[in-house]
């Protein structure tokens, strides 16, 4: 069992941690273009496998694609991070050159793999992906509705004063400012939130939502990464343990939602093929008018990349 990380920043490295640690994978290759940047890295993480018992083999690789040969799935966090004042949106351009030549490199050795997007704008490289690849949209995932939905919890917890842990939540529609929230879908431990919130109190959370990495950025100067991390470390064991785990994810859509030929975040189930499902809830009018909303934005930034 092998998968390759494309990218060894924060977001990649700390994805090959993690992932190390649950000790599920045979090998992880971390590969980046920046010279010795992903070998020291990997030795890092590998000199940390002991404490922990794991037998998982970490190897750190310059440029090399021949070394991701038969990946089962290939993780792309490479591109430029977000920096102060900057959006999603305004990495475009650059990072769709970069998703589209990883993309090409990484399919010609591994041309049966599972693919994970996570560069920004995020449904928009997992477009860029799934165009560049030319196989089966199932196996080309956008990671975004698990991390938003678990930031929503957080900030939910906190304005509640209840564990995270308890909270069921559902955010559809683009990675960023145009995130879809589910009142009628958030629940703790199965009760309704309309008993602990409003709509228009929940709404209030949902904005601080949408401002979540932003507020990291402005903190750190840089895009957040241990959140993200965890997000892809769920999509991977899904796949790898044929769970059939229900989340959001980006993922190309047919005409469910009266949407086609767009990714955009839906729950989906995942199992050993990628995306085994879309699941197509029955929203109310409001709610299909943000997912409209969401999608209009994520299709106006690829129709400017085409005509880039």
């Amino acid at each position: 069992m092998k998968v390759t990380i494309i990218g060894a920043g924060n977001v990649g490295a700390s994805s090959a941690s993690l992932l190390a640690q649950k000790d599920i994978i045979k090998k992880i290759v971390l590969l980046d273009v920046r010279e010795k940047l992903s070998e020291g890295k990997s030795l890092d993480i590998s000199q940390m496998l002991p404490m922990i018992k794991s037998n998982t083999e970490v190897i750190g690789i310059t440029n090399d694609y021949s070394k991701s040969e038969n990946s089962e799935i290939i993780i792309i966090t490479c591109g430029i991070p977000r920096k102060p004042g900057m959006s999603r949106d305004d990495l475009v351009n650059t990072n769709a050159e970069i998703i589209r030549t990883v993309t090409k490199k990484s399919i010609l050795f591994s041309p049966k793999a599972k693919f994970i997007i996570v560069s920004n704008p995020l449904d928009v490289m997992a477009y860029v992906s799934y165009m560049t690849a030319k196989v089966d949209s199932s196996r080309i995932i956008g990671m975004a509705g698990i991390l938003d939905s678990t930031r929503y919890r957080f900030f939910l917890s906190k304005r509640l004063n209840i564990s995270p842990i308890d909270i069921q939540s559902l955010l559809l529609g683009g990675h960023g400012d145009t995130m879809v929230p589910l009142y009628r879908y958030t629940s703790v431990s199965g009760i309704p939130i309309k008993e602990f919130l409003s709509e228009e109190e929940n709404n209030a959370i949902i904005e601080k939502t949408k401002k979540g990495g932003e507020e990291i950025v402005n903190l750190l100067g840089t895009s957040a990464w241990m959140a993200p991390s965890a997000s892809v470390v769920k999509i991977v064991e899904a796949i790898l343990k044929d769970s059939k785990r229900i989340f959001p994810c980006s993922a190309f859509l047919k005409g469910q939602y009266g949407l086609k030929n767009i990714y955009l975040g839906v729950p989906v189930i995942l199992g050993k093929s990628g995306i085994e499902k879309i699941i197509e809830l029955q929203l109310n009018q409001k709610e299909r008018n943000l997912l409209k909303t969401s999608a209009h934005h994520v299709q106006n930034m690829i129709d400017k990349l085409k005509n880039f």
